[in-house]
């Protein structure tokens, strides 16, 4: 059987599919002849990330299709339920990524209450020119131990950056539609840990008590963060989106930043990718990275070793 991974796998996850006997593919087709590629090569399998969409048209044209794989969490680019009408299995792989995500919104903190994302803009501009300027421009920074760390969506990318923000000293809230409460365990280097229980709070708490906020919710219908919610936070929140574009809405993002209300912002996502707004993408108080949350080495690893796992167990159950 013929697998394509159509926005790439690890090397680890192409060794494992090629010892259960399958055939990788790794040429990138473009969006318009994925279809036509998937039935001129007899593939079964299709890999995607968040790049390929796998829409109505690809399924109905298809119908060798056995298996549609996402690597990583969210499938808003899949018509899951439609695919899974059709007799076609949807596989994903949630937890793989989630240690890597978390780690890039504390990048994104870091990188916003100390001024990084401006001044690694300034310094090659101006570093040689204007250095004692600039380090009294960026002398004010503060520090994450002490503040309060709000957590939109406690699931596993959500618990992930909870973890990281109890072992810098934060404190940390939460909200989340469908979980009440989690005990977060935190691990240390010599085995170690301490467990940490959260009750989910309101999202209105979240907004009156954070000092910072991250968002980790699947794509939404509307704003999660609008106009309403960014006046509900305390002056000079920062905010970090790595989750998916479209859960806040940027024009009233925008103003915010410019009237002061937010601090700054951390975008790896974006409302319009992947063309991001030239006025997000030009701001001096955003930190920018394009849609990198789970592009780790390691979480790349596991997503093709998960991925593989899935597609050998669930092809063996049907020969």
């Amino acid at each position: 059987m013929k697998v394509l991974a159509n926005d790439g796998l690890s090397k680890s996850g192409i060794q494992a599919l090629e010892k259960g006997g399958f055939e990788v593919i790794t040429t990138k087709v473009a969006q318009e002849q994925v279809a036509n590629y998937i039935n001129a090569n007899a593939v079964s399998v299709l890999l995607v990330r968040s790049a390929t969409k796998v829409r109505q048209d690809i399924i109905d044209n298809c119908p060798g299709l056995k298996i549609i794989g996402r690597g990583g969490v969210g499938m808003d680019n899949i018509d899951v339920d439609y695919a899974r009408s059709k007799g076609i299995h949807v596989i994903n792989t949630p937890a793989s990524s989630s240690e890597s995500v978390a780690e890039l919104v504390f990048a994104h903190l870091f990188s916003g209450v100390r001024f990084l994302y401006d001044a690694n803009r300034n310094m090659p501009l101006e570093g040689d020119t204007k250095f004692e300027s600039l380090k009294k421009t960026y002398a004010n920074g503060i520090e994450l131990r002490g503040k309060t760390l709000g957590v939109i969506g406690f699931g596993r990318i959500g618990t992930a950056v909870a973890k990281i923000g109890l072992g810098l000293g934060m404190k940390v809230i939460a909200s989340d539609k469908f979980v009440g409460n989690a005990e977060i365990k935190v691990d240390f280097y010599n085995g170690q840990f301490i467990n940490v229980d959260i009750v989910t709070e309101p999202i209105e708490d979240i907004f009156k008590h954070s000092d910072f906020i991250t968002l980790h919710v699947p794509a939404q219908d509307g704003y999660v963060i609008g106009a309403a919610e960014l006046d509900a936070m305390k002056d000079g929140v920062g905010i970090v989106n790595c989750s998916r574009g479209g859960v806040i809405d940027e024009v009233a993002l925008i103003d915010a930043l410019d009237s002061g209300k937010v601090a700054f912002a951390g975008l790896d996502v974006f409302e319009e990718e992947p063309t991001p707004a030239i006025q997000v993408l030009m701001h001096p108080k955003v930190s920018l990275t394009p849609h990198i949350g789970a592009a780790t080495l390691e979480a790349q690893d596991r997503i093709g070793t998960e991925l593989a796992g899935q597609i050998i167990s669930l092809l063996k159950l049907e020969s």
